[in-house]
């Protein structure tokens, strides 16, 4: 199985986002060879996942780099991996630096379709939620200014709506 067959079938289960979901698969029909890629400009599938502490109640973040806005972990597809999630989990690992994060249960949490600077033109993101161990330490990466542990409801003071809306559906989750 490829990792466009992974997303294709991933979407197809996902029972939230009808049209958002549709319009996924579609755009993943019309770009069956470069749809996942970041070489694909009319937009690419991104995979990401939020990093969740419920003992805790708090979510880690990182202060993006090229954005300089407060994220879930997450990015582009690379050709080693196997499954939207496999993908997921690898940013998700590799941007907080904690090892032993684990996807929560039951596919992805949210799908969020954002625009993007050129040449690309929008990022559709399938986002995922990653728990962290309970002695989770994490360190910064290449791509992040900065990363911290944020409770649940100071998330809306720092993020936008997109993470705001990622939280809150983690949380119905857990």
């Amino acid at each position: 199985m490829t990792l466009h067959d992974d997303a294709v079938l991933v979407l197809k289960g996902y029972e939230n986002q009808p049209e958002l979901r549709q319009y996924y698969l579609d755009h993943l029909y019309a770009h069956a060879e470069d749809g996942l890629w970041k070489a694909c400009t009319a937009g690419h599938v991104t995979a990401s996942a939020l990093v969740v502490d419920p003992t805790r109640g708090r979510v880690l973040l990182t202060l993006h780099r090229k954005l300089r806005m407060w994220l879930q972990m997450g990015g582009h597809c690379e050709p080693g991996d196997t499954t939207l999630a496999a993908a997921a989990l690898r940013e998700a690992t590799e941007e907080s630096g904690v090892p032993g994060l684990t996807l929560l249960a039951g596919g992805p949490v949210r799908l969020d379709r954002h625009p993007i600077p050129g040449p690309c033109t929008q990022h559709l993101d399938v986002q995922y939620a990653a728990l962290a161990p309970a002695d989770a330490v994490e360190a910064i990466s290449d791509e992040s200014l900065d990363l911290r542990w944020f409770p649940y409801d100071e998330v809306a003071a720092v993020a936008d709506r997109s993470v705001v809306r990622l939280v809150e559906a983690t949380r119905a989750r857990l």
